[in-house]
């Protein structure tokens, strides 16, 4: 086993820019294996359209569509497979492109409470009634988040109320989601993409999802029944309802938009080491290896 200080290499970079296959190189040079952070590639029966990773990775196509999957049940099979693979071999890699995922792996965050089953329609019925009556009961139940959260939101009104009726609240005594402090010593490295060369990547890679059947597979998955989770996956919709000419060009248009604000997630990850991704893998990972070595 190589000797290194970080336990954790963490790789995050947005959809197209090669992170998983980089993943893999670095896991390899380190003798370890990689945990996906990825909120869609838990799901089984949707490899192509949540572009699964053809090498075998931790936390993918774990679950049935049907199931709804949290953060919090992420994080706790995070730490898990993180910890093992630490045990084992001396590091674990993550990699990711959900940001909220990636930083559930790496700290522990004050995830909220379990909610009874039916408050949320509960505390809809009473917003929609009157949503000064709602408000009000916010200020009851949690004046900190009835001052945090504007009055006319109503998705999270409902939120703090069903938190704070659950003994939680939609503001955390500390802010972990953005902090410094990790569970254990990690890396966390960022794969920087030219904006024009990243649109490329995401046309060439729709166009192959849709040469090897992403429709077929879509419109399997819908017939099966998917969860509230699971049909949050990127373009599910788009591509079952439009003609495929015109859902392509729509899934590329999303994608572009994801790829966005994953890029404005990855300038608020604390102690991100930014690396140029637009080079072959080999060299990606290979200037990866050597900053772990490094330190």
């Amino acid at each position: 086993m190589t000797s290194f200080s970080p336990e954790v290499v963490a790789i995050f970079g947005p959809t197209a820019s090669g992170k998983s296959a980089v993943s893999e190189i670095v896991a390899g040079e380190l003798g370890t294996e990689v945990v996906s952070a990825d909120a869609l590639q838990v799901y089984r029966g949707l490899p192509i359209l949540t572009n699964q990773p053809e090498a075998p990775t931790r936390l993918v196509a774990i679950r049935d569509l049907s199931h709804e999957f949290s953060v919090g049940e992420y994080a706790e099979l995070a730490h898990d497979e993180i910890d093992e693979l630490v045990r084992a071999h001396g590091a674990a890699v993550v990699s990711g492109g959900t940001g909220l995922y990636l930083r559930a792996a790496l700290v522990d965050l004050e995830l909220p409470s379990a909610v009874e089953t039916g408050a949320r329609r509960r505390w809809e019925a009473l917003y929609d009634d009157s949503p000064d009556e709602a408000n009000q009961r916010l200020r009851e139940l949690d004046p900190a988040a009835a001052a945090f959260v504007h009055r006319n939101d109503r998705r999270r009104v409902v939120r703090a109320l069903e938190l704070a009726e659950a003994g939680g609240s939609l503001v955390p005594t500390r802010n972990r989601l953005w902090s410094r402090d990790t569970r254990r010593p990690t890396l966390v490295v960022g794969l920087a993409i030219p904006p024009d060369r990243l649109e490329q990547r995401i046309r060439d890679r729709t166009a192959d999802m849709f040469a090897r059947g992403v429709i077929d597979e879509v419109r399997h998955a819908l017939a099966s029944g998917v969860s509230r989770t699971a049909e949050k996956a990127l373009g599910l919709r788009e591509l079952s309802e439009s003609p495929p000419e015109v859902a392509q060009e729509r899934l590329v248009t999303r994608t572009r938009r994801y790829a966005a604000y994953q890029r404005k997630w990855m300038r608020r990850i604390p102690s991100l080491v930014m690396i140029n991704g637009d080079r072959p893998s080999e060299e990606v990972a290979g200037e990866i290896v050597s900053l772990v070595r490094a330190r």
